[in-house]
C-alpha cells in the first residue's frame, strides 16, 4: 500500500535491518545520529509537555476501558507504522502514536508525586540523554573502550545493592547515583553500536 511505500520482496523488521537489507537512502553516521537523537528528544519533550499541561483529572476522566482499548490500539498501530513503513514521515507518525499514549500513562502514574519533581526528572533525563549522545559522537574511542567496564560495574553495583537490601536491610542513596552514571555511560556506548545508516 502507498502508506507503507514501495513494497520489498522480503520486509525485514526495523530491529533486523542492516546496511545490506535496507533499501533506504544512505546517509552519514553523523546525520543518522542527529535524526535519531532529535526523534528521541522529541519524545521526551512531548511527554514533558503532556505532564505539564494535561491535568490528571482530564486523563482520569476517561473511562478505564476506553483508555485501555485506545492505548493498545494507538500503540499497536504506531508499531505497525514504525516497523512496516518505508516512508520516514509515516514512521514518525507511528512513533508519536506510541509516545502520546505513554505520556498519558505517565500522567496517571505520577499524579501522587510532586509535579515539580516529575517534570524535572523528565527534563533532566532528556538533557542527560542529549549530552551523552553528543559526547558519544565527539569521543567515540573513549566510549568504545569502556563498554566492558560498564557491564562489570553495573553487575557489581547490582550485587552490592541486593546484598545490602536483603541481607543487611540497608539502602544507600549514593548507589542510585552510581547506577545513574553507569547508564549515562551506556547511552554514549550504545550510540556507537553498528547501525544501518539509512533513513528507513
Amino acid at each position: 500500500m502507498a502508506i507503507f511505500g514501495k513494497p520489498k520482496k522480503k520486509m525485514a523488521s526495523v530491529f533486523e535491518r542492516t546496511e545490506e537489507t535496507s533499501s533506504g537512502l544512505r546517509i552519514s553516521a553523523a546525520k543518522y545520529n542527529m535524526i535519531i537523537g532529535s526523534v528521541l528528544c522529541w519524545g521526551f519533550l512531548v511527554n514533558w509537555l503532556m505532564v505539564k499541561f494535561i491535568s490528571y483529572e482530564t486523563v482520569a476522566g476517561i473511562h478505564w476501558l476506553t483508555f485501555l482499548i485506545g492505548y493498545f490500539v494507538c500503540c499497536l498501530l504506531g508499531i505497525l507504522l514504525i516497523t512496516r513503513s518505508q516512508i520516514p514521515i509515516v514512521s514518525f507518525i507511528g512513533y508519536n502514536l506510541v509516545v502520546v499514549p505513554f505520556g498519558l500513562i505517565i500522567n496517571r502514574v505520577v499524579h501522587n508525586y510532586d509535579s515539580y519533581l516529575v517534570l524535572n526528572a523528565i527534563r533532566v533525563t532528556g538533557l542527560v540523554t542529549l549530552v551523552m549522545m553528543i559526547l558519544g559522537s565527539l569521543e567515540p574511542m573513549f566510549f568504545k573502550k569502556i563498554g566492558a567496564a560498564l557491564a562489570v560495574a553495573l553487575l557489581g553495583v547490582i550485587a552490592i545493592e541486593l546484598i545490602e537490601v536483603y541481607v543487611f536491610q540497608v539502602h544507600h542513596g549514593f548507589i542510585d547515583w552510581i547506577i545513574a552514571v553507569i547508564f549515562c555511560g551506556y547511552i554514549g556506548y550504545d550510540w556507537l553500536s553498528p547501525k544501518p545508516w539509512t533513513m528507513l
